[in-house]
């Protein structure tokens, strides 16, 4: 039966604009397509093309934003494409009509692409570009200067599927167990009554009223967001709002936006990366072996039977799941549209390489401007303090003997002072941005 829900025709927000490299192509994967995200040296958007050369098929994504056209080249041939796919330049072709006589044959698959809410969007159906000219962005409201909101974005690549990470954000009782420590606590566990508000094909939303009002909005395919009000007055307000995207089977990706309307300054002076460092990541890391494992188990037991009698799902807690499940049955036939782009799923085994799960350099640090970029500071000091411990050193070493103790000795404690410093960034702080594993009977 086909599925009543078209997956390749909504808007899906790719990334964070602010973490896209303008100078190179970036290579992206949305429903199991290659994509690669690009900026014209013309244009102040970007553009999303197929990720294929149409010559031979070679990857853009390893091409190069040209400097004098401010086209995009293919590294393979040079072939190079403008801001709309058309073929511009071929090198090898004897003649120019090759390329002005074929350039309907010659053009890269362009997709339309929005920014907004400080995001970049895409419709991954390049042949519905008037569809996507007339459907609104799944935007949140919560994602509003002008209402006196502040907010701070995060992507991650997750080591499981689209329905799983929908699955746990909607699932809020998990909370306190997984993220032990760090955003609550096994022993304030309590139990979460939801009541279902609406449910239809288009938008799901529960309330829980029992202490901080707290709305769940899920809008399909991909915006699961959490608008809670502190206090009696209700005038502080907390959101979090995600973009669950498929990526491929047992990958997904997550694009989220943490916002509120208090608490303005200390949003501004924390930096972005120490955030993700100290707690975005490690919320990610909570889930990520668990998730993976649990989907896995699902997977194997769901070729004679079905979740509704696999989970057992008792509370009030559960209710949104429930939810989200019989709508991924009802309109999409309880799976993604894989075969739709060749994909033929096959079982695979758990994946027991926790350096590989919690890769947080390959999920999170690379697509990650602020992250980078901190990095390539922290390590050009890590630099520096070793080499001023090591000069330092070999100077007082070097010092007349009547110097050494009322001059060296300060220097000795400053060198002394600075490998401190060094050692911490090696051993402490640079790793958060690569591994560290998540170990959840340690955590007390």
């Amino acid at each position: 039966m086909p599925s009543e829900f078209n997956f390749f025709q909504q808007w899906y927000p790719l990334s964070p604009v602010e973490d896209i490299d303008p100078q190179r192509p970036t290579p992206v994967t949305l429903l199991g397509i290659r994509l690669v995200i690009w900026k014209p040296k013309s244009s102040e958007t970007y553009r999303v093309f197929l990720d294929q050369c149409p010559h031979r098929l070679a990857p853009l994504s390893e091409g190069r934003v040209e400097e004098k056209t401010g086209n995009l080249m293919c590294s393979y041939h040079g072939w190079e494409f403008d801001s709309q796919g058309v073929c511009t330049h071929i090198p090898q072709a004897e003649n120019p009509e090759i390329v002005t006589k074929n350039q309907k044959n010659y053009c890269v698959i362009s997709l339309p692409v929005r920014q907004a809410n400080d995001l970049l969007w895409v419709w991954p159906d390049g042949n519905s570009a008037a569809q996507a000219a007339n459907t609104p962005l799944p935007l949140s409201p919560q994602i509003d200067a002008n209402k006196g909101f502040v907010w701070s974005s995060y992507v991650r690549d997750l080591e499981y599927d689209w329905q799983t990470l929908v699955e746990n954000v909607a699932d809020p009782s998990h909370v306190p167990f997984t993220h032990h420590g760090v955003q609550g606590k096994r022993e304030n566990a309590v139990p979460i009554s939801m009541e279902v508000v609406q449910s239809t094909s288009t938008l799901i939303e529960t309330v829980i009223n029992r202490g901080m009002k707290t709305t769940i909005t899920f809008v399909p395919p991909c915006r699961l967001e959490y608008a809670i009000t502190l206090g009696d007055s209700g005038e502080k307000k907390l959101g979090l709002v995600t973009y669950c995207i498929p990526v491929s089977p047992g990958k997904s990706r997550i694009v989220a936006q943490f916002t509120r309307n208090f608490a303005k300054t200390l949003h501004h002076i924390i930096p972005r990366w120490w955030t993700h460092v100290n707690t975005r990541n490690l919320v990610l890391d909570g889930d990520m072996i668990i998730l993976h494992q649990q989907e896995k188990f699902l997977q194997d037991k769901q070729a004679s039977a079905s979740w509704k009698s696999i989970y057992k799902l008792a509370t009030g807690a559960d209710r949104l799941v429930i939810e989200f499940r019989n709508w991924f049955d009802q309109y999409c036939g309880g799976q993604l549209p894989w075969e739709e782009v060749g994909i033929r799923i096959t079982p695979t085994p758990i994946n027991d390489h926790r350096a590989v799960l919690l890769d947080r350099y390959s999920q999170h640090t690379r697509h990650c401007r602020s992250c980078r970029d901190a990095l390539k500071v922290i390590q050009r000091l890590q630099v520096g303090l070793l080499v001023y411990s090591i000069t330092i050193i070999a100077g007082v070493a070097l010092l007349p003997d009547a110097l050494r103790i009322k001059l060296g000795l300060p220097l000795v404690i400053t060198a002394a002072l600075s490998m401190v410093g060094y050692s911490w960034l090696k051993f402490q702080l640079v790793p958060q941005f690569y591994f560290v594993d998540y170990i959840h009977p340690q955590k007390q």
